[in-house]
This record gives C-alpha cells, structure tokens and sequence, in this order.
C-alpha cells in the first residue's frame, strides 16, 4: 500500500471518529432478550446463558438498569431501548434527551459495553401520526445528546422497522417505501447517512406464511429445499423469503438513494406454538428455521443483491414470554423456555445441569457449521 492510501485511510478512520461512525454488532449473530415475563431466569443468570452460547450480541427493549447492571463486565454488547412511550418527550427537548442518555447509557459506561441506543420500534408506518413525525427529532436530539457526552464514537443511534414501510416487497426489485411515510423516511436515511448508522429491519417469514400459507411454500419460509423465486426484472434467484425481503429493503434504499446503506435485520424467529388460525406454529417448524437460520449466518455472505454485504441478524427472541398480549404465536418465539431450558434444540446449551450432557453434545454434532460463528 503506497503512501497517499495509507495516509487516505488514516484520514478516513480518523473522519468516520469524529463522525460517530461505530460498529454496533459483532460477527452475524445476536438475539433479543425480551421480558414481558413473570417467570423467565434473573439477569444474572441470562448473563452466564448467553456467554455459554457465545452470543455477543443483544437488544433489550428498554433500558432496565438492573438487566443493564449484570451485563457489567461480561463482554457481552448491548442495544438499550427508548420505547415508543419517550419519543415525543425526546423530540421536544434536547436537555430531556440528554438527562435520558446520561441516567440509561453514560453511567453505565464503560464497565457496561452499551452500543447502540434504539429509539423507539416500528415507529413509522404505525398508526400514531404525531409518534412518526416525532421520530427523527427524536433520534437528532438523542445524537446531539451523546455528541455533548463524547460517546458518539462508542454508541450507535438507530431505529427499526416493519415491513409496513413498504409499499410491496413482491418481487424485490420492485420494492419503494410506501408513499405515507417518504416525508419522514427521508430525513431519517439523510442523518443515517451522515452519522454512519444503518439501516434496521424486522423480518418475519412466519408472519408472511400465516398470512398466505395457500400461496406461499413453506419450504420457501423455512430455508429448505424449494424451487424458490425469480425476480424478473433484477435476474436474481432466492432460494428463501428471509433473503429477499433483506434485499428488497435494499431495493426500496436503493430507488431513494441510499444505496450504499447496509441493512441490519433487528428481529428474525419463527413461534413454536400459537392459536389454532397460526399456520405453521409449531415446534418443528421454528425448530427448522431457527436452526437454518443459524447455518446461514454462520456462512458470513451476503444476498443475492448485496453479495458483499456480510448478512447481521438478531433472533427474536430468547425466551418465551407468558405476559405478552395479542395472538398466541406471541407467546411462543423463544429459543428458550422460562426455566432456562432449551425451547427445541439448535445447538445451544441450557441452563439446567440434567440437559447439559445433551446440549453439549448437540453442540459438537453442529460445529461445523454453526459454532464460535456467533
């Protein structure tokens, strides 16, 4: 490498620094540890789970200082969450943003490796009008805020969304943002861009096939054997749903101008139960696509469309929550049961002795393709 690149790339480090260009995510791998729960393990105990599975990676909802407190020291990388309930309050005054990140983030650090903060979930494309037009000003005044601490170089600011921000995600070349949400997606991929943030993402072939399971193959929703699609118009094949709705969000970026953005998927998990109307809840279904799931990611390629782009997922969720309302499906995501033994088994350990002997030895029949990949 010659002079003028290596000084290049200095300047360039030195430029995204001073930017709050940081890396969030480590390896491909992460999960969702929700706690709409009365039964699930202590934080503590969460803590000694996920380091036996080797899962960096984790979002929380909210910003629970005693969930907060056992991740102190673990080595483990956290996403805090500002619920929806705090956006307009963010978006209306800085000092509350900046009182917000130093009570939730600053005092934790750095003995508590906190990455990133999401403001809020599923935001636009909702149905509260006044919560969107909140959201940029909300994620502004939280910047500004670790901008005033000096933590921009430490924590990430971010946001994710539904497919709803879509006005069709069939074939995905085709994908645009829907129209009712432009006037706010706009300015939001604008200050992304500028602070280095990427694009997030939820993605659920589950909720696609209980939808449509007349017209979609489950084969198709599980990363099994299938004849997948063929996107005319791109000259692209899928093999999986979960590919293409990634690259059709990287279409939709791309007709706005933004195609250098990298699309990160925020939650990703298939229900092992649900009510009777909940196609395709079942254990041996979730079992497939979680464990499919799992193989590809540990590949570290990218889609069809972005092939470069090494592929980022948070699972959703780790354990199942018995407090949460709507359908039964809802109850039934996680990889885990409240006890802290395994939901089915994708080769992680559990937290009881009696199944240690088994998920250790499912460990080693899966190395190959799924061990120290998280």
């Amino acid at each position: 490498m010659g002079r003028f690149s290596i000084l290049r790339l200095i300047v360039l480090c030195s430029l995204c620094l001073d930017l709050g260009f940081v890396q969030a995510f480590t390896g491909t791998y992460g999960i969702n540890y929700g706690q709409i729960s009365d039964n699930i393990p202590g934080p503590e105990n969460v803590v000694k789970l996920l380091k036996a599975a080797k899962i960096k990676n984790v979002r929380i909802f909210d910003s629970n200082h005693t969930v907060i407190e056992a991740f102190k020291g673990s080595g483990l990388e956290l996403i805090v969450g500002l619920s929806n309930e705090h956006v307009k309050d963010m978006n209306a005054s800085e000092d509350k943003a900046l009182d917000w990140v130093e009570d939730n983030v600053q005092q934790f650090l750095p003995e508590t490796p906190i990455r990133g903060i999401a403001i809020g979930n599923e935001v636009l494309g909702g149905s509260d009008q006044e919560l969107e037009q909140a959201l940029v000003g909300a994620v502004k005044n939280v910047y500004r805020a670790l901008d005033r601490l000096h933590l921009t170089n430490l924590v990430q600011v971010l946001t994710s969304h539904s497919q709803n921000v879509f006005a069709s995600s069939y074939p995905p070349s085709s994908c645009v943002f829907n129209e009712n949400i432009v006037q706010y997606m706009k300015p939001l991929l604008e200050f992304f861009t500028k602070i280095g943030s990427p694009f997030n993402i939820n993605v659920y072939p589950f909720i696609a096939y209980k939808g449509d399971s007349a017209n979609i193959d489950i084969n198709y929703a599980l990363f099994q054997s299938d004849s997948g699609i063929y996107d005319e118009k791109s000259d692209l094949h899928y093999d999986n749903m979960f590919d293409a709705t990634v690259d059709a969000a990287y279409f939709a970026l791309q007709d706005a101008g933004y195609e250098q953005m990298e699309v990160i998927v925020t939650e990703t998990g298939w229900a092992s139960s649900g009510d009777e109307d909940e196609a395709g809840a079942t254990v041996q279904n979730a079992r497939t696509y979680n464990f499919n799931l799992r193989k590809r990611l540990a590949k570290r390629r990218g889609t069809p469309h972005r092939p470069k782009i090494v592929m980022k997922a948070y699972i959703f969720a780790l354990f199942n929550e018995d407090l949460k309302s709507g359908p039964g499906s809802e109850r039934h995501y996680g990889l885990y049961k409240p006890d802290g033994t395994i939901a089915y088994d994708i080769g992680f350990p559990s937290l009881k002795k009696s199944h240690a002997s088994l998920s250790l030895l499912s460990i080693k029949i899966n190395m190959h393709c799924c061990s120290q990949q998280v």
